[in-house]
């Protein structure tokens, strides 16, 4: 039996290749808009940002180098007992005023009173050996103007009276040497003044000359600072300084009276006392703030920017110098000295006349074009208005206003 197939018709193969040539159109198609998808837009164009500026000026340093000190009395004395001994009262409490002869402690008197009357005991006895010494010799001197003894004889006995004599004033020195010995376990005040500090205590063993009492003494006071190494040389005796009292009141003037040889080993700084001039002496620790004339840059002419136009770059500190002609700005590396107050001193890199950015450097680039703020002003306003507009800022403006740094 025969099969017979039927041919495969012409219309459905012709159908079958159009249907595949589509979906590889398709395909296509769809790929090409994918990588249109993933590639990168193009980038905006950089905005012209509105900046303030600020023209460069000379003007006069105000800040001045002041230090903190502390008012001491000129004299203050670290009294102890001249012998030792156990402390068995003490009189004197910190912040007391004492007078001269007034009575600050008291050492146990025991042994040394009974070391004086040891001594006084000794100096009866050498008084009697002089005293029979003498008459002995007085006799035997009457003796020899009658002939009944040798001239040998009487200067035997001319020399024991020497020697009682001798012995008898030692014997007088030691019991007064005892007793100033008992006198020192009083320790008693030399002048009058004030109790700064107690560095014993009753019960307390002390040597001979140990600090017990430390008396600030009446009179001149001194303001003493401290002045870092730099500073120093600066300063010499004699020199004025104003003194001004952290507490208030009128300030006082004062001369440097002593300056430190070698700096504390710890600070690295250098003592300055000085002395103060005033009818009313300030309160002995009162904290003071001291300005010596012979420091600081005071008056001097410089530039001064204010801190918000500097910008950090690389190790160097930089500004944004306006090139009027461009309307762009460049990058300026300048040199900073030093602070006066809330501005910076510079000590090369710019010139009087250059404008600056006063603010907003951080969202510059070198080159970019700006434009010169202006606050905006309707007619019309009151002053507190316009004020206030004037302290309006755009959000891509600097916000210092155009103005130069000279006073």
């Amino acid at each position: 039996m025969r099969t017979s197939f039927a041919p495969w018709p012409r219309q459905g193969f012709f159908f079958f290749r159009a249907s595949r040539t589509v979906r590889r159109s398709a395909g296509l198609m769809a790929t090409a808009a994918l990588l249109a998808a993933c590639s990168p837009a193009a980038p905006p164009a950089e905005p012209v940002r509105a900046v303030k500026l600020m023209t460069v000026g000379v003007g006069a340093l105000q800040a001045r180098q002041e230090y903190s000190g502390e008012v001491r009395a000129r004299v203050e004395t670290r009294m102890g007992f001249r012998v030792a001994g156990k402390i068995v009262q003490r009189h004197a409490e910190l912040g007391q005023r004492v007078q001269a002869g007034q009575v600050l402690a008291q050492l146990d008197p025991q042994d040394y009173q009974l070391a004086a009357a040891a001594a006084r005991a000794q100096l009866s006895s050498a008084q009697t050996q002089f005293d029979l010494a003498a008459a002995e010799f007085k006799r035997f001197a009457a003796l020899k103007e009658q002939n009944f003894i040798s001239g040998a004889e009487l200067e035997r006995r001319e020399a024991s009276l020497k020697a009682a004599q001798s012995t008898m004033e030692q014997a007088r020195a030691q019991a007064s040497s005892q007793g100033n010995q008992a006198g020192y376990t009083r320790l008693v005040a030399d002048v009058a003044g004030v109790v700064t500090g107690i560095e014993a205590e009753t019960g307390q063993v002390v040597a001979a000359g140990s600090p017990v009492v430390r008396i600030a003494q009446d009179g001149p006071r001194d303001v003493v600072f401290a002045v870092p190494e730099d500073k120093v040389a600066q300063i010499r005796p004699g020199q004025s300084v104003a003194v001004r009292l952290w507490a208030g009141g009128a300030p006082l003037q004062g001369r440097v009276r002593e300056v430190s040889a070698s700096a504390d080993p710890v600070t690295r700084t250098y003592m300055v006392k000085a002395g103060v001039e005033g009818a009313e002496a300030p309160p002995l620790g009162s904290t003071v703030h001291v300005l010596p004339e012979a420091v600081g840059h005071a008056g001097v002419q410089a530039i001064k920017l204010p801190t918000t136009a500097l910008r950090q770059e690389g190790q160097a500190t930089a500004v944004w110098v306006y090139e009027p002609g461009t309307s762009t700005v460049r990058s300026q590396v300048v040199q900073i000295a030093t602070a006066d107050g809330n501005e910076a001193v510079v000590a090369g890199g710019l010139a009087p006349g250059m404008q600056v950015v006063s603010t907003g450097v951080h969202v510059l680039t070198p080159g970019q074009k700006v434009v010169v703020y202006k606050p905006k002003t309707a007619p019309g306003q009151s002053s507190q208005a316009l004020e206030a507009t004037k302290n309006e800022v755009p959000v891509t403006a600097a916000s210092a206003p155009v103005a130069s740094s000279a006073q």
